[in-house]
């Protein structure tokens, strides 16, 4: 996608698109993420496909290809540093061109916090390899030996002070063969120039200007709009409709049936009837006159408190084990003292600021696509199984993201607009509503949770028993998965660090009614919610100070190896070898979170207290410190939120403290509001008035973030503030007003 300042979208081919970021005797280079290694280079890129691309120009400019998706979190600006750095660029000599979907990338989903840590060792490969190229070219022309040149800030320069410009080598670096490995070196981290520093967002510029191009603002020549009136129920199929009120709104030009899916839903359009107009207005008002009979739903009763209640029930019988560790049962036998809770999580929406939108064009079998994406290789995938085409004959174009949450790694909105533009020959763009959004999300899985632990004298558990029931994710793959997935179980659950030798993990079964998919935290959310509220009852039960219990049940130092029952640890996709559960690092940022909160000489009062919780998630070590104040008709403030943060390496510090600030917002609305509810299978909430997201007087008015100096590999940044910051609060609120919060959200419960 190349978009000009009036968002206009100029459609070029994938060649071209090489072609135009990399002209004639340029040097190409590129990284493979499996295995890391070297690919090969060439003085022309469209006929080479590695997965990260690097081109050098006669003119100096260095050319980087954005893989992943920019939603704010900075990704656009943080890889091409990691290369720039170890390749000695000049930063204002960078520029970076946002990739289409494409395999040949590797992975472009950008999820699970993971574009840092699984390229940062690639593309340090990929711009050390350059440079050792450069070098070796300016060591040929001076016929020198090459370990007396070296980069220098967009130069080679010689042992003796002459130097040549990167662009002066340009034709003569693409002919030296690719480096091995082995043979690269890589700088130390005094040397940094741009790893670990603050530069600016590439894109900043562009987005406070009101230049950024973002799903909503792509445009094409000739593309007409479309508002789709989808089934109210989960699984309702059309019937039929009368379209000739609709048909008479001015901009209208055609109503058209979008089939209904098949279970699975995978990420397929929901189907419905779809209002053509020349304008996003004339389609949703056209939309509004619609009327659609709808076939009965094998969800139309799906009920949301019954449903609650269904889980509940679940949860408080025995499950299909999927972690035993010791007899939890003969402890609960003998033990003098034990406790229990239930806790319970609610549907939640993702609930993005820009809602999905995507235009797309079908021409000649072909499928040409702009989107807010996270992942324009779903969009391939999607696409091409809704189209019946290859899925190399889909382009997906990616632009700017208002918020994606995990909403947006699922492209039913893309399918939806190609579906209608192969129906009508011209690009659709299908705009959601805010409504739309709300109503027809990917919803975050409910949960009901059982807990129950047997203590010694000290209040320190001897057993520990956590059930826990939730639909899942899984199910939007399989119509008949119930149980959940490996990843699922591996976040925040099956994984408990803490020193408790006899230790029992759940899980029930689960019915689904609505579409359920991950969203920024995932499981973390639910199961860190009760683990560490529970944690907090034990130690309040045990009338000890919150942060020494905590370390006491975390015991010694020591790495702790996962073993599940009949599955593999997820661990996010990475060997425990290199990111082990380390006690040492959870015990480091407690400490750091209560240090710098002035926990020991905090002195709480009525209304006004402080809360902890400290997790691990996607690899990243956090504890949270929450201060609230609640008066006494229940309103809640929020003064201050700590957070103390291990995430290994850090690439840009900046960015690591404004994903942490924005994970305490997105947090907060999850607590104080955050739920989905159905009656009569439809969804009740369609917007932010009645599904509220954190407003100013409601979001914390200070967030601190102290980040732990670390040598370990880079870990997750933009999911493991949210866990946390939720039990903290409502630990916080249990000090200051004596009610405990068992269920979310909690805003009605503290009238």
């Amino acid at each position: 996608m190349i978009a000009t300042n009036n968002n206009q979208v100029e459609r070029v081919s994938r060649r071209g698109f090489l072609g135009r970021a990399f002209t004639a005797g340029s040097l190409v280079l590129g990284a493979k993420v499996l295995p890391l290694e070297a690919a090969a280079a060439t003085a022309v890129g469209p006929t080479w496909a590695p997965s990260v691309y690097l081109g050098l120009s006669p003119t100096g400019i260095v050319t980087i290809i954005a893989h992943r998706s920019e939603m704010g979190t900075g990704v656009r600006t943080v890889l091409p540093m990691v290369i720039a750095d170890e390749l000695e660029a000049d930063w204002k000599m960078i520029k970076v061109e946002q990739a289409i979907g494409d395999a040949k990338f590797g992975s472009q989903n950008t999820d699970g916090s993971c574009s840092i840590r699984d390229f940062y060792d690639a593309l340090r490969q990929a711009g050390a390899s350059a440079k050792l190229m450069l070098e070796r070219a300016a060591a040929q022309k001076w016929n020198v030996p090459a370990s007396e040149c070296s980069g220098n800030n967009h130069f080679v320069v010689h042992t003796s002070g002459k130097k040549l410009a990167y662009g002066q080598l340009v034709a003569l670096a693409a002919k030296q063969p690719v480096p091995k490995k082995e043979e690269l070196t890589f700088k130390k981290e005094a040397d940094y120039k741009y790893i670990g520093k603050d530069v600016p967002m590439i894109d900043l510029e562009d987005i406070v200007h009101g230049r950024g191009t973002f799903g909503m603002d792509a445009e094409v020549p000739g593309m007409v709009f479309a508002s789709i009136e989808r089934a109210p129920i989960y699984g309702a199929k059309y019937k039929s409709h009368d379209d000739a009120e609709a048909r008479k709104v001015a901009g209208v030009s055609d109503v058209i049936v979008i089939p209904d899916f098949k279970p699975p839903h995978l990420f397929q359009a929901l189907g419905g009837v779809a209002v053509i107009a020349d304008s996003t207005w004339a389609a949703m008002q056209g939309r509004k006159k619609l009327k659609v009979q709808w076939e009965q739903s094998p969800h139309a009763s799906f009920d949301s408190e019954a449903y609650k209640k269904e889980l509940s029930d679940k949860a408080r019988q025995p499950q299909k084990v999927v972690r035993n560790l010791g007899d939890v049962d003969a402890e609960f036998a003998r033990a003098g003292k034990t406790i229990d809770a239930q806790y319970y999580v609610p549907h939640l929406s993702h609930a993005p600021m820009e809602p999905p939108a995507a235009i797309a064009e079908f021409k000649n079998g072909k499928v040409t696509a702009w989107a807010a994406t996270q992942n324009p290789q779903a969009v391939q995938d999607a696409v091409s199984a809704a189209m019946g085409i290859d899925k190399k004959d889909v382009v997906c174009n990616v632009t700017l993201l208002g918020g994606g949450f995990g909403r947006k790694s699922k492209p039913d909105y893309v399918c939806e607009a190609a579906i209608l533009s192969k129906k009508i020959g011209k690009p659709v763009k299908v705009a959601w509503s805010r409504e739309e959004d709300i109503q027809f999300d990917f919803y975050h899985a409910v949960s009901s949770m059982y807990m129950k632990a047997s203590v010694d004298a000290k209040g320190k558990p001897t057993a520990w028993l956590h059930r826990s029931v939730f639909p899942s994710i899984g199910s939007t793959f399989d119509a008949s998965a119930r149980y959940g997935q490996e990843f699922e179980m591996g976040m925040g659950w099956v994984d408990l660090p803490h020193d408790i030798p006899n230790h029992r993990a759940e899980n029930g079964p689960a019915e689904n009614h609505v579409r359920v998919g991950w969203m920024r935290a995932v499981a973390n959310i639910y199961h860190a919610f009760a683990i560490h509220s529970f944690l907090d009852e034990l130690a309040v039960a045990a009338k000890r100070d919150p942060v020494e219990y905590l370390l006491d049940v975390l015991g010694q130092d020591r790495k702790v190896l996962i073993k599940p029952e009949g599955m593999a640890y997820w661990n996010n996709t990475m060997s425990q070898d290199i990111y082990p559960v380390d006690t040492a690092r959870l015990r480091r940022v407690i400490e750091l979170a209560a240090e710098k909160s002035g926990w020991a000489n905090y002195k709480p009062s009525k209304g006004k207290a402080l809360g902890i919780a400290a997790h691990r998630s996607f690899l990243t070590y956090v504890a949270t410190v929450v201060e609230v104040e609640v008066d006494d008709r229940g309103n809640l403030k929020i003064p201050k939120v700590v957070y103390a943060v291990d995430a290994g390496k850090i690439m840009h510090p900046d960015r690591v403290k404004s994903q942490f600030e924005g994970a305490a917002v997105f947090g907060t609305s999850i607590a104080l509001h955050g739920e989905i509810t159905a009656k009569g299978g439809r969804i009740q909430q369609s917007n932010y008035h009645n599904y509220q997201v954190a407003r100013m007087n409601d979001a914390p008015y200070l967030t601190e973030v102290h980040v732990v100096k670390s040598d370990a590999p880079p870990a997750g940044v933009g999911e493991p503030g949210v866990p946390t910051v939720i039990p903290a609060i409502c630990n916080a609120i249990y000090r200051a007003t004596g009610k405990r919060i068992r269920e979310l959200p909690l805003k009605k419960q503290l009238a």
